[in-house]
């Protein structure tokens, strides 16, 4: 028999090849290696069934002992439980055995190569419980409770988890996860698991199915989120995170919709389908809570007291009506649950309902109320009788003041008129004096409030780059033309070009010669930058009687720089708690005061972290923060400048993954010409009366946050 027939086998035994309704259940397979280990070449040899109390007791007789109990899950629609018995083959002689005891209906046992399937086939969902003694393998069915209007049984299943049996984090990876459209439109979400014994939960939470699987881990490369909705399935969009020991997969369908999943060897299946509803129904939807068994009535003018003993026949339930409820009325109703037409018959008429265990009590709304508020006098009477007890409590991670202040808050006061809150601050205990009741909701309520505070890790990382580069090209041109002394009476001397100085002197203003090197017609040099000096060339022509001259110096710099600033400030915070780190310098400068004197003053200039984090309940973090980066500017004539960057902002990133919350790009490019008119425009000689510039400056600013959860384990270290 190949596998594919043994996991069709299976299937069909559990009903789990059409799923119909909302299968919700929880496979718990702790310990499944051990168990068949265990029970190597075992077989089923008797099935007996015991109703005590109640609970309907199984007992199977195994030809060998076993030491730990079955693996199994449970299926909501239609209920049923299925045990794996590996290494285990079917000695009833008989693959149905029919018991018809409290709940439990019938047993399938499907024997499939050397594993056999114990399927219950129960009349409703029950809780269940599995033990061994020796040989005996003992599966009690607890007694479910009914109620009037109750509320789905809940879809979240809560089993074991393996015990750590020391294995790598490798081998407890998840190897793979897939999504696939069924051949009815269904969405099929498939996890290869490392191995079968994993523990999984399964759960509806709002609109989403949550399913988590326990002491496993999750590779980083299927870390991620899938968008499905483009398979035409129920099913949008499939979220796999890590949280602890713990993979979480968080599904998220749309419309109406009905789940069902399956395990086979270390595959695991979910199935999400959508629920078509039949137009003929009074209330589309789930309905605000009515999943009573569904009736149909059709009376012409019936009295309302014969359509309640009706109902109550219906359900079983014990009702009693007031001697105030009477009239007559007409109704049809078709497939509606009983508790929904139970409801419409009540608003029809003005009644109302309350209920105690399986007693329905019926009347006039206005009656009902005007016994409860008679009720309600009487307690608060008795509560102004009541004698006062006074209790101590110790506040463990929170500030008495601050517990006392939220217990006795001006008009929303949770103590009663009576009671009173002392606070000793030096021992962090408050006492509170009250009625016995309120103080037991004040010890439930302290208990849920006084928990530790989980801590984040936030790490901060601003990045300043800087690329520079710059070019300046430029010349010094000078030339002069002098006579020597015509005549002894002092002639004047002329003289051609040259600078004012030079001219002066030949012209016989100045007594002093200057020399000749600073002679200079054109001075268009290059500009030193940032104290580099420019390259000099410089050539100077005499004739052979010196009285020409011809002065030339060529000047060029390039300059190129890159500079990386990093800045780290990291720091530690309670959830929902400010937090302020800063480091820096505080730069003095003058300021006149009222009297008209000066005073010195204080400016920051800091490198400064705000940041108060709120974690979420999907583990993720909320941050509102502040970054400042400032440092000392251009000295000004009322003090030095402060050059300032800034961001605030708020974001939710994920636990240890890093954000870029905000980035500054700034380039600065410049080109420039100093020339002589006409003759810095020749072609090629035009360059010795002009002076050429080119500026390309580029900064970048850059912050990353990381937030990390601290785990609990960490910070009591």
């Amino acid at each position: 028999m190949n596998k594919s027939i043994r996991k069709s086998l299976l299937a069909l035994a559990t009903g789990l090849a059409v799923g119909v309704g909302a299968a919700n259940f929880a496979i718990a397979t702790a310990h499944a290696a051990d168990a068949a280990a265990a029970v190597q070449g075992n077989s089923i040899e008797a099935i007996d069934v015991n109703n005590q109390g109640g609970q309907v007791i199984l007992r199977l007789t195994m030809a060998e002992p076993v030491s730990v109990p079955p693996p199994s899950f449970s299926v909501m629609t239609p209920p049923r439980i299925a045990f794996d018995f590996h290494g285990t083959s079917n000695g009833l002689g008989a693959s149905v055995q029919r018991f018809d005891a409290g709940d439990l209906r019938s047993a399938n046992i499907v024997q499939v190569g050397d594993r056999t399937r114990l399927v219950l086939n129960l009349d409703r969902a029950v809780p269940y419980d599995t033990r061994t003694e020796g040989r005996f393998v003992f599966i009690t069915l607890a007694r479910a409770n009914s109620d009037v209007g109750a509320a789905e049984p809940s879809v979240y299943s809560s089993f074991s988890a393996p015990s750590d049996s020391g294995a790598a984090a490798a081998d407890r990876a998840i190897r793979d996860i897939a999504f696939r459209r069924g051949i009815d439109g269904e969405g099929r979400v498939v996890v290869e698991l490392a191995t079968p014994e994993t523990a999984i939960d399964i759960r509806r939470m709002g609109s989403n199915l949550v399913v988590e699987f326990l002491k496993t881990t999750l590779p980083e490369p299927l870390r991620r989120r899938l968008d499905v909705a483009d398979f035409g399935t129920p099913v949008t969009e499939i979220a796999t995170q890590e949280q602890g020991d713990t993979v979480r997969m968080t599904i998220s369908p749309q419309g109406l919709w009905e789940h069902n999943a399956y395990q086979s060897d270390n595959q695991f299946v979910l199935e999400i389908k959508k629920v078509v509803e039949d137009p003929r129904k009074l209330v589309q939807g789930q309905g605000p809570g009515y999943h009573g068994e569904k009736l149909s009535l059709n009376f012409q003018n019936i009295d309302v007291r014969s359509v309640l003993q009706v109902i109550a026949d219906f359900t079983n339930f014990n009702i009693i009506t007031s001697d105030s409820v009477d009239g007559r009325l007409t109704l049809r109703l078709k497939d509606v649950p009983w508790d929904q037409a139970l409801d419409i018959i009540l608003q029809a008429r003005g009644l109302d309902k309350r209920k105690n265990g399986n007693v329905i009590w019926i009347a006039p709304r206005d009656e009902l109320a005007a016994r409860e508020k008679l009720e309600l006098e009487a307690k608060a009477q008795i509560g102004e009788l009541e004698p006062l007890v006074t209790e101590t409590f110790r506040i463990n991670y929170h500030q008495a003041r601050s517990i006392a202040n939220f217990l006795s808050s001006g008009e929303q006061s949770i103590l009663s008129k009576r009671g009173s809150v002392v606070v000793d601050e030096r021992s962090n205990k408050i006492f509170v004096q009250d009625v016995p009741s309120k103080l037991d909701e004040l010890r439930s309520l302290i208990a849920e409030i006084d928990l530790p505070s989980r801590q984040v890790l936030i790490e901060a990382r601003i990045v300043e780059a800087s690329d520079t580069f710059s070019r300046d090209l430029g010349a010094r041109l000078g030339f002069g033309l002098f006579a020597p002394k015509t005549a002894k009476n002092g002639a004047p001397r002329y003289s051609v070009g040259g600078a004012l100085e030079q001219s002066a002197f030949f012209g016989g203003l100045l007594e002093d010669q200057p020399i000749y090197q600073d002679t200079r017609a054109v001075n268009l040099a290059a500009v030193p930058d940032n104290g580099s000096q420019p390259g000099l060339l410089s050539l100077v022509l005499w004739n052979s009687k010196a009285t020409r001259f011809l002065d030339l110096e060529i000047s060029a710099l390039e300059a190129d720089g890159r500079g990386k600033i990093v800045s780290r400030p990291k720091v530690m915070t309670a959830d929902q708690i400010e937090a302020v780190i800063e480091q820096g310098v505080e730069i003095p400068y003058q300021q006149a005061t009222s009297s008209g004197a000066t005073s010195v003053s204080f400016r920051k200039a800091n490198l400064a972290l705000r940041v108060k984090p709120q974690i979420t309940p999907d583990g993720r973090v909320m941050l509102s923060l502040e970054v400042n980066k400032d440092s000392r500017g251009e000295d000004t004539v009322s003090g030095p400048a402060i050059d300032t960057k800034h961001v605030k902002t708020e974001v939710l990133v994920e636990n240890g993954g890093t954000v870029v919350i905000g980035g500054i790009y700034v380039q600065d490019t410049a080109f420039g010409t100093s020339k002589v008119p006409l003759l810095g425009d020749i072609p090629v000689l035009g360059h010795l009366f002009k002076q050429n510039t080119k500026r390309d400056n580029k900064t970048e600013l850059i912050v990353f946050i990381t937030p990390k959860i601290v785990e609990d384990h960490l910070v009591s270290r």
